[in-house]
């Protein structure tokens, strides 16, 4: 098991290299220079310059990526004594580092990721994403759990009462789930909520700001729920079909037969013994929604105003705020390959067929 998860974490980590890479220059070579929007409408030149010579544009691009690197590195090489060099130890970018085999000129440090600093605020852009992800990770689990629960249910008593009413009912629901696009069933959802109860969208569209506890105010409510019910369509509609085919096909398997003939009940041997070995396709879908979930549905939350990751994205694409951007697609990636690994790693807990070699 250690062999294999090692071999998984190289894996992540060649595929994060790769998305790193691909980030770096699909940004760099967008139009825009961002001195200009640091300082406004009328920036000198020196100021400009000054500019680029702290963010390290006015250096290659090669050296510029290289430097990218360096920072996210949780290890990293710097110089110490000369500041207009390409990796000079500045202690306010790399706060609580740990030098080691250094000298008085270079040394090698542990640090936390370094993800810079945003165009427009100066914020920190770890401290962007520290803010917003409490919220896209509610989303996203609520929008899951229920996708799960009902699309799990629902595919059961498909694939229980198939060639039924029932089966043909469901079976145009998850087509209809599947066919809609989250951006236009939000839309559809917001209107109709505002429309229907309400005369306007809070403004606000941030879970932390509000107590939800109390399930007193419907409109607060509203805020997480919408958002959360429009991001679980799609995924509940996959997993109703997939749990269904798949109990489907594991219902016509000689070992079910078997237990059959053997006189188990029948709903011991339909939670037990059937659908527990029809989930790993159902396990499959849910790493994937889930992680695409937690990083975001930029769409969903734009629309309904909710302050996640994904209306933070939004915000800096549009406001080519490049390092909050990068930033946030780099954290999207580290997400999947993470939820990827533990999927790996649950397909031999729940199936004792697979075995690790």
């Amino acid at each position: 098991m250690f062999k294999y998860i090692v071999k998984r974490l190289i894996y992540g980590l060649s595929v994060l290299w790769g998305v790193v890479t691909i980030i770096f220059f699909l940004f760099n070579l967008l139009p825009g220079d961002p001195a200009r929007l640091m300082l406004g409408n009328r920036p000198t030149p020196e100021a400009i310059e000054a500019i680029n010579r702290d963010l390290g544009r006015d250096k290659p691009l090669s050296t510029q990526y290289l430097m990218y690197i360096n920072d996210l590195s949780p290890i990293s090489y710097h110089q110490k004594t000369d500041k207009n060099k390409a990796f000079f130890l500045d202690e306010e970018k790399y706060e609580g580092y740990s030098a080691f085999m250094e000298n008085d000129n270079r040394a090698w440090v542990f640090k936390a990721p370094y993800l810079r600093r945003s165009y427009k605020s100066r914020r920190k852009v770890w401290d962007v994403i520290a803010k917003a992800l409490p919220n896209t990770s509610v989303l996203a689990m609520l929008s899951m759990g229920f996708a799960l629960f009902f699309g799990v249910v629902i595919g059961t008593v498909a694939a229980v009462n198939k060639g039924t009413k029932w089966d043909a009912y469901m079976l145009v629901v998850a087509v209809l789930g599947m066919a809609l696009p989250s951006f236009f069933s939000g839309k559809i959802i917001q209107v109709l909520f505002t429309d229907v109860w309400f005369q306007e969208w809070p403004s606000t569209g941030s879970l932390i700001q509000y107590d939800y506890l109390t399930g007193e105010d419907m409109y607060k409510w509203a805020v997480v729920v919408l958002p959360a019910f429009t991001l679980g369509i799609r995924p509940l509609a996959i997993i109703m079909q997939l749990t269904r085919n798949a109990l489907l096909d594991v219902l016509n398997k000689d070992f079910i037969r078997t237990a059959k003939a053997k006189g188990l009940s029948y709903y011991k041997l339909l939670f037990k013994h059937a659908l527990r070995n029809a989930l790993n396709p159902v396990i499959t879908a849910v790493s994937g929604w889930f992680a695409a979930l937690l990083a975001g549905a930029i769409f969903v939350e734009k629309i309904f105003n909710y302050k996640g990751l994904g209306l933070a994205l939004f915000e800096a694409v549009t406001g080519n705020d490049l390092p909050i951007a990068m930033g946030i697609v780099l954290f999207m990636a580290v997400a999947f390959v993470i939820v990827n690994i533990l999927v790996d790693i649950i397909y031999v807990i729940l199936d004792p067929r697979i075995r690790l070699k």
